[in-house]
């Protein structure tokens, strides 16, 4: 069996209570996306028990004996709080294993729960409160960047749990990055008109077809909503490797890109949970 590969924060590996973890296609039994994958989200081209399988694969690697819990996601700046009885009695999902809430983020301070985003382009930020135990997953595509999902995230997690600001940890996960970003005009107006760095987070580049594209920085974007959020820079990792671009060491795309497989693809799951009461 192909083991599981997730990329950590190396900061938080020595964090013994921890468990967190960026998905690759690596170590899965889905075979819609070309070889052997690890394909997370319930797909319509992959079969569901290919999917369960996966996800069974992706929790006993990274957080054994943990519940998993995600989200419907719609793109905007919803937060919801997961409680730990709420997931183990199996009352956050389907009897299929999908999400039963609804949002673009996760938090929670309950012991065996393991928090889950799913992505295959967008940002996944991931958010740890070392001080009083508390964890969050954030989905930031363009759309919930502009929206303010991590400064949302950062909110919520400071009236849930006392967290503070400038004691927060933060992980921007893989995503596609301003390399292969090409958007529209109307994705740097609202960027402008809602944050005063906006302008400095676009670029035109001069394709390989001679035409001038205009390419947004996410991870930078994300970076600036944590600061000005209160987190400090210094706590603040960017794995920075583009899920469209990026590749494993044998040359073969290390991530699923919804932009550069042409919609046809699989995705990631970004986890971060709290180990049981076993972990000290």
């Amino acid at each position: 069996m192909a083991e599981v590969d997730v990329v950590q924060v190396p900061g938080w590996r020595d964090i013994q209570w921890l468990r967190h973890g960026f998905s690759t296609r690596r170590g899965g039994v889905s075979t819609v996306y070309g070889a052997k994958s690890l394909n997370l989200g319930w797909t319509k081209e992959d079969d569901p028990a290919n999917v369960s399988e996966n996800r069974r694969r992706l929790v006993d690697s990274v957080a054994l004996s943990s519940r998993l819990v995600t989200v419907r996601q719609v793109h905007g700046n919803q937060i919801q709080v997961v409680r730990g009885e709420d997931a183990r009695e199996g009352r956050l999902e389907t009897p299929e294993g999908k999400a039963v809430l609804e949002g673009d983020g996760l938090v929670t301070n309950d012991a065996g729960v393991l928090l889950g985003v799913g992505t295959a382009d967008c940002v996944p930020v991931l958010l740890l409160d070392p001080v009083n135990r508390a964890v969050g997953a954030f989905h930031a595509g363009w759309r919930g960047t502009v929206a303010r999902i991590v400064e949302h995230g950062v909110e919520m997690m400071a009236r849930e749990y006392g967290s503070r600001p400038e004691e927060l940890s933060a992980a921007i996960g893989p995503s596609i990055g301003a390399c292969c970003y090409t958007v529209g005009e109307e994705v740097r107006e609202r960027f402008t008109s809602e944050f005063s760095y906006g302008p400095d987070l676009f670029r035109m580049v001069q394709g390989e077809d001679g035409a001038s594209h205009l390419r947004v920085d996410l991870w930078e974007a994300n970076r600036r909503q944590l600061l000005n959020a209160g987190v400090l820079a210094e706590r603040i990792s960017v794995v920075g490797e583009c899920t469209s671009c990026a590749r494993d060491d044998e040359g073969t795309p290390k991530y699923f890109s919804h932009r550069a497989q042409a919609g046809k693809t699989g995705r990631m799951l970004n986890v971060i949970g709290i180990a049981g009461s076993e972990v000290s």
